[in-house]
């Protein structure tokens, strides 16, 4: 099989990576590597020993830092993980014979504000990002392009929009409303739950459908293209706590938390696949009810796990 390596293991899509290890991704031809030991992208020498052992015939880069509010706290440390960084792991992959395919995952959040009538947003609207952990992306795919010009590798670069799963941190929309009322069904806080911008609309997709995308551009996405990974479908905030409110049959009021609001905060964001789907056939598949469901047991478990530890001390 074909030894695949993904950086940023231990986050969000990295853990769904190795939750697929023996299904998805094995189906697709793929043996995943990943490194023993931790290492830092602003670390030269820590990428070499990686990829010494890894020996990856692909890569897909995750990692980097992407909180947003952590971006505006610390630009420069932002661009210094996920620009320089970038650069430091290409020039790792050719300083150790790297000759495959290294898939560059930048975000959607690099299109800014876009106006509703242009909906959905292509490919071919153009970057005018509105945070420095968007700026930091875009940059990033500048110099992946570059250097898809200038070797014999193939490069390409996935622009994935919100994508929600099992495993997420709190600190994004649906999984902070899943822990609120985990927490709220086991008598832990009072019947609310605090938000920020509810009135907004996101293109949410599976994480599962996301690692299926980027295992589709592997086999199928040409060299120096850039390719949207989204659901194609515009999900309003507040419908979608409305719904895990159904599912969870709970009954909580709604409060805007302002601490939770972002000035920068995009009103309607809907993305077209078109250009995946031409390429690779690639199509989401799982119905945004068992995406729901997944969060929800997920956030169930682990707050019920919290409370006991909390017990037992």
């Amino acid at each position: 099989m074909k030894r695949l390596f993904i950086t940023g293991q231990s986050g969000f899509v990295g853990l769904a990576f190795e939750r697929l290890r023996e299904h998805a991704v094995a189906a697709h031809g793929w043996q995943l590597v990943t490194a023993d030991s931790a290492y830092d992208l602003l670390e030269p020498a820590a990428l070499d020993q990686v990829l010494q052992q890894a020996r990856p015939d692909a890569v897909i880069h995750l990692a980097g830092q992407t909180f947003i509010p952590e971006a505006f706290r610390d630009p420069a440390h932002t661009l210094d993980v996920n620009l320089k960084g970038t650069l430091n792991l290409l020039q790792a992959l050719q300083r150790n014979g790297f000759s495959g395919t290294f898939l560059y995952v930048s975000s959607g959040d690099v299109y800014g504000r876009v106006d509703p009538e242009l909906l959905p947003i292509s490919e071919q609207q153009p970057a005018r990002p509105q945070n420095p952990y968007a700026v930091s992306k875009a940059a990033a795919e500048l110099l992946c392009y570059q250097w898809s010009c200038n070797l014999p590798w193939r490069i390409l670069v996935a622009r994935p929009f919100n994508h929600i799963g099992p495993g997420q941190r709190e600190d994004f929309v649906i999984s902070s409303v899943a822990r609120q009322l985990a927490r709220i069904r086991l008598k832990l806080q009072e019947p609310r739950i605090l938000v920020g911008d509810v009135d907004v609309s996101r293109d949410f997709l599976d994480v599962e459908d996301v690692i299926s995308a980027y295992l589709a551009l592997l086999e199928s996405g040409q060299n120096g293209e850039i390719y949207n990974v989204c659901s194609g479908k515009e999900y309003l905030v507040r419908d979608m706590i409305a719904s895990m409110l159904y599912l969870t049959e709970t009954d909580a009021a709604i409060e805007q938390d302002p601490a939770r609001l972002r000035p920068s905060d995009l009103r309607r964001v809907k993305g077209s696949n078109r250009k995946i789907t031409q390429a690779t056939a690639w199509q989401p598949a799982i119905p945004m009810q068992q995406t729901l469901l997944s969060v929800l047991a997920d956030w169930d478990a682990r707050v019920a796990a919290e409370s006991a530890a909390q017990t037992r001390s």
